[in-house]
């Protein structure tokens, strides 16, 4: 089980090192797009505006399509065989769910309670997927997917047909049983989705009666729920609706943001509305708390790598407010900070409001507070400003000691905690022989690896001869680092002076599972192996 959970957690790092770099370029967009921080030249109307707009319209299109980039991701990580035909299977049959459940509203949706009249959008229940409207099912609704086409593919996709039905085997078999399958999943999803929304919807009422518990829970919903999709139907009414203030929280901040910002009295007194948008508070002072955790927790030879998985997802998440890079990194590795994670978030929004009496439109990452909230405000209400980032900085302490703390308590995989290089045991005189010479051909590399000629190729090929040939691997799967196998017969493998000297920085062997480290290259040396497997 737990090496499933693993190939899972492996699987899902595919995507999400994907959001380091189109977070970085959101980040750069806005503040080149802002008049508030380059002046004049970035009216709406000028040049310099609509060539930035255009690049950050580019940036988005990763966070925009979350639910597709990792319908077509699982597959990468999960599929035993042909991966790129899974990824297919996978892309189409999302689409044919899409599809079906769009069919089914437009001829029963009032059955279900859906109007499918309505234009799809944030906060109506409805979205737009590739054109095409259905159900909001975001995140959940693609992992369900793809995880039932990769255990279809994995079990079909080899099926022998007789030789005159040769035309449907493989994808095409695969597609024609999750065609059924997929019928049938969106039959489930109408009937049951749509309650789940209106459940969330009812909450409404009651965040906005029960004062300082209904901030905790409507921003512990937010946070909570991300993985789901479902946190769009907690703050998306407030955000653009008239539920707490007319027009939506968003608007009617910045139309009343000179008068806010020449009176003394205490933001929460003169909005009160903006207590919830403060969840975005989550967004600036978790994201150095947790990198901090990993970091520190990381084994040494791992720091430096982890130190570069890191410091780009934080940065996207204080800058820009996008979060999903570091909680996506966390999500699949450690799923039990989670709700942690929550909680934290949940309870500095609330003392940021009844105790600091902070307010406003917090809700996006340090480039929006400096335009919309601090500079403007920072003249009258510089007192609450500091006691705001006072009290953020300290729950950036707890967050790093929370985490730090259940890290090392329960053993969490973390990033950097992987399973050590070497497994203890007694050396034989051949082994301490080998260990000797792997040492003298690695002297003058750090890494403990050799560079080999020929590139990946080469590696790919060298390693599949040390683990006793390709009729001895049974799975192949790779995570951000690894390449995972799992053998017939481990009395086969090499030991791990060979692999060193093949290109690899270590190797883990438990029983049958096998892992190759061989760094940020594994995707390129993955597809060379299973080249050679084919």
């Amino acid at each position: 089980m737990m090496q499933k959970i693993q190939k899972f957690g492996g699987a899902m790092f595919t995507p999400v090192l994907l959001f380091a770099f189109s977070g970085i370029m959101v980040g750069l967009t806005t503040v080149l797009t802002s008049e508030v921080i380059v002046g004049s030249i970035a009216e709406a109307t000028t040049t310099w505006y609509k060539v930035w707009w255009t690049v950050k319209e580019g940036a988005w299109t990763i966070f925009r399509q979350i639910p597709l980039l990792f319908v077509v991701s699982l597959p990468i990580g999960l599929a035993k065989k042909q991966q790129a035909r899974a990824c297919m299977e996978a892309l189409l049959l999302y689409l044919t769910f899409n599809y079906f459940i769009a069919a089914i509203l437009a001829n029963w949706g009032t059955a279900f309670g859906v109007d499918y009249s309505i234009e799809a959008g944030n906060g109506t229940g409805l979205a737009l997927v590739a054109s095409i409207k259905t159900l909001d099912t975001n995140m959940v609704g693609a992992l369900v997917v793809a995880g039932i086409v990769v255990y279809l593919h994995n079990k079909y996709f080899d099926t022998k047909l007789p030789e005159w039905l040769g035309v449907f085997k493989g994808s095409c078999f695969v597609c024609a049983i999750g065609f059924f399958v997929m019928l049938a999943l969106a039959v489930v999803f109408c009937c049951v989705w749509p309650i789940i929304q209106t459940g969330m919807k009812s909450l409404q009422g009651f965040f906005m009666a029960s004062g300082a518990l209904g901030v905790w829970v409507f921003t512990f919903c937010e946070r909570i729920l991300i993985p789901t999709g479902l946190h769009h139907f907690v703050y998306m009414p407030f955000a653009y609706e008239s539920i707490a203030v007319d027009g939506g929280i968003k608007a009617a901040w910045a139309l009343n943001l000179s008068e806010y910002a020449a009176s003394s009295k205490s933001l929460a007194t003169l909005f009160p509305a903006g207590r919830f948008a403060l969840y975005g508070h989550s967004k600036i002072f978790a994201a150095p708390g947790i990198s901090l955790a990993f970091y520190a927790t990381a084994k040494k030879n791992k720091k430096k790598e982890v130190m570069g998985l890191m410091l780009p997802v934080a940065l996207t998440a204080v800058l820009c407010g996008i979060t999903e890079p570091i909680e996506f990194t966390f999500l699949f590795a450690a799923p039990f900070l989670w709700p942690i994670h929550a909680v934290l978030a949940a309870t500095l929004a609330t003392i940021e409001y009844f105790v600091v009496g902070i307010s406003g439109e917090f809700s996006s990452g340090l480039i929006n507070w400096l335009a919309l909230d601090w500079i403007p405000m920072a003249k009258n209400h510089m007192g609450q400003i500091l006691a705001q980032i006072a009290v953020g900085l300290i729950f950036t302490a707890l967050w790093f000691f929370i985490f730090f703390f259940c890290i090392k308590k329960f053993d969490l995989k973390t990033p950097g905690r992987e399973d050590d290089e070497e497994e203890a045991k007694l050396m034989s005189k051949k082994d301490y022989k080998a260990a000797k010479a792997a040492e003298e051909d690695t002297s003058n590399d750090p890494t403990g690896s050799i560079e080999v000629e020929g590139g990946d190729a080469a590696k790919a090929k060298k390693f599949l001869e040390l683990v006793g040939g390709k009729d001895n691997v049974e799975d192949v799967t790779n995570c951000a680092t690894r390449l995972r196998l799992t053998l017939k017969d481990d009395s086969l493998l090499a030991d791990m002076s060979a692999f060193k000297k093949a290109g690899a920085h270590g190797l883990v062997h438990k029983g049958k599972a096998v892992q190759i480290i061989v760094g940020l290259s594994v995707p390129s040396v993955r597809e060379e192996f299973e080249n050679l497997l084919d």
